[in-house]
């Protein structure tokens, strides 16, 4: 299927591994050409790297931290100064502090918020007037089942997740005239190694081996296993699409069913 993107401009964060790299691949594989940022220059270098080598696509490193509003200033300066125009904005960033509320100091707190909900508002706010001017754009944040589900280990995530659901309602409402399109993913168990990180910690609460503690949540999973962050990609790949023109305002969960609720 042509998803008709050969040759949009993708802006994708956070994409030196984990899911954002799943997206910058995907979205390179259907000819989009990429700006890519990391706080690490070697990692997001070597990323920018192999995804060229895989792909053939034009990909850009910028090394950029999401929490720091001048950086992301000069990531899209660095996109618009490239191509001319931003066509895909794809939101992703690391994940917040977690901790119990006794013990999270409200430095913790602000610094969540700074990297899980300021990061979207200010890449929204800067790339919108491209955006506008050309009319056309896709909008795509990936969140976390969290946002949907709240998760007692991740307080802040469980907390500002919520909000950016919200946000994208309401933004996808105000620029659907434009022909943007503003949307999440929601990813259920992905094995990342911000998830590898936090299955550690869980296997050693429970006093389980890593092996024991992901074939245990595996069967909590209707699919019976753990995603692959390509599965993510590829959505956000096809969210970014012509063929998802009239997909706008929806928060979906790509868990494999295993969200309990009716969402």
């Amino acid at each position: 299927m042509d998803l008709g993107l050969r040759n949009r401009v993708a802006l994708v964060a956070a994409a030196s591994q984990g899911l954002g790299k799943a997206s910058a691949l995907s979205l390179a594989r259907e000819g989009a050409r990429l700006v890519i940022c990391s706080r690490n220059e070697e990692r997001v270098r070597q990323t920018a790297a192999e995804i060229k080598n895989q792909t053939g696509a034009v990909v850009v490193p910028v090394v950029a931290d999401v929490s720091v509003s001048a950086d992301i200033s000069r990531f899209v300066q660095t996109a618009l100064t490239q191509f001319g125009a931003i066509d895909i904005l794809v939101n992703n960033a690391g994940g917040p502090p977690t901790g119990h509320i006794s013990r999270l100091p409200d430095e913790e707190w602000e610094r969540g918020i700074q990297l899980t909900l300021m990061s979207i508002i200010r890449m929204v706010r800067e790339v919108l007037p491209s955006m506008q001017k050309q009319r056309w754009g896709r909008i795509i944040s990936i969140v976390s089942i969290a946002a949907k589900q709240p998760i007692n280990e991740l307080l802040i995530s469980s907390t500002l997740r919520p909000g950016i659901l919200g946000l994208t309602k309401v933004l996808s409402n105000q620029y659907a005239a434009d022909n943007i399109t503003v949307n999440t993913v929601c990813p259920g168990l992905i094995l990342t190694k911000r998830q590898e990180e936090l299955s550690i910690s869980r296997a050693a609460d429970r006093s389980v081996t890593l092996e024991q503690y992901l074939e245990e949540s595996a069967r909590a999973i209707p699919a019976a296993r753990i995603g692959r962050p390509e599965e993510i990609g590829d959505v956000v790949a096809f969210l970014a699409s012509e063929k998802a023109s009239y997909i706008n305002g929806v928060n979906l969960l790509v868990d494999g069913g295993m969200a309990k609720g009716i969402h």
